[in-house]
């Protein structure tokens, strides 16, 4: 029973994923570097997220994460949740389950304004307290493939157990991308 509910959401997965986009991205703020990749982030129906986060002082983030995209006029609502392996410089590694999702509008064939918020509290996470990610933004298609794009990143790994919070991303940023 177990393994064939498996087989069947990969088959779901990889049906999605057929008739999806497939994007890399990569995005600089003051303090820290992401790069991420998606599946299926711009249609309705599945998508695979994916990303890593790096801050020279607050450590590093690596997330995959699986989300229903739910079109709703010029909108496009994503709910879902992620796997992330944490990796602060002031604590010890761990991970966290967090849930969330986001909302994407669409304004013409060239700009996209969106949001998103991740949120794992301490009973799923390990090694650090609770987990929270927001970013929020806009993207300009300039010629497709290629978009560029700004906005502004939250990510904090909140300390346990005496240790300090590490905060890996706190600003804003400028950054690019191909969908293909």
């Amino acid at each position: 029973m177990k393994k064939s509910v498996l087989l069947g959401l990969a088959g779901l997965m990889f049906v999605s994923a057929s008739a999806s986009a497939v994007s890399f991205s990569g995005q600089a703020g003051k303090d820290y570097t992401n790069l991420g990749f998606g599946l299926g982030t711009e249609t309705s129906g599945l998508a695979l997220t994916g990303n890593w986060t790096h801050s020279d002082d607050d450590g590093d983030v690596a997330g995959l994460g699986l989300g229903l995209n739910i079109p709703l006029g010029p909108f496009m609502a994503t709910v879902g949740g992620k796997g992330v392996y944490t990796d602060p410089n002031d604590s010890d590694s761990g991970y966290a389950a967090a849930v969330g999702g986001g909302l994407q509008w669409k304004i013409g064939d060239s700009l996209r304004l969106f949001g998103e918020y991740y949120y794992s509290p301490d009973s799923l996470s390990s090694g650090i307290d609770s987990y929270t990610e927001a970013n929020a933004g806009a993207r300009y298609t300039i010629m497709r493939p290629i978009s560029i794009e700004a906005g502004y990143r939250y990510l904090n790994l909140a300390g346990k157990d005496g240790h300090r919070d590490n905060t890996v991303a706190d600003g804003p940023y400028v950054g690019v991308s191909a969908a293909f």
